[in-house]
């Protein structure tokens, strides 16, 4: 399943129509190059679930979570800085993956090991037009 998103302006389209297609599925893991735009969709996404805290990449903090209007929680994983899965396991990363909250992950190569069988997997394409396309592996 495929959402294109055109340019900036169709951003906030773009991530209404995941939102729509999440289903109760809660952990998805976004891959894509450096600059493709993972964190920019999922501020998109935060903030089309009513997010008032400031979402940005958490590259230091590793997670930031956020509280969405309905009050559940959102844990937002930035992966890069991760270099071995220990790491990851000493920060409590399984309790936050099975906590039954959403999890965007990025950079989801670094913990592949200790991801959950039902995570969806996003993979975030930049177009020759300069659009992306979100391909999401449901």
């Amino acid at each position: 399943m495929n959402i294109d998103i055109a340019n900036l302006d169709c951003i906030k389209s773009a991530a209404r129509d995941f939102i729509r297609k999440l289903g109760d599925r809660k952990v998805f893991a976004f891959n894509g190059s450096m600059g493709a735009g993972k964190t920019t969709f999922i501020k998109a996404v935060c903030e089309e679930l009513g997010v008032e805290q400031t979402v940005n990449s958490p590259t230091f903090s590793i997670i930031n979570e956020y509280e969405a209007a309905d009050g559940q929680s959102i844990y937002h994983f930035d992966c890069y800085r991760i270099n071995k899965i220990q790491e990851a396991l000493d920060f409590g990363a399984e309790e936050y993956l099975y906590s039954g909250s959403l999890c965007f992950i990025e950079w989801p190569e670094k913990i592949a090991a200790i991801l959950p069988d039902f995570t969806v997997f996003v993979d975030l394409e930049v177009l020759d037009d300069g659009g992306r396309r979100l391909k999401l592996a449901l």
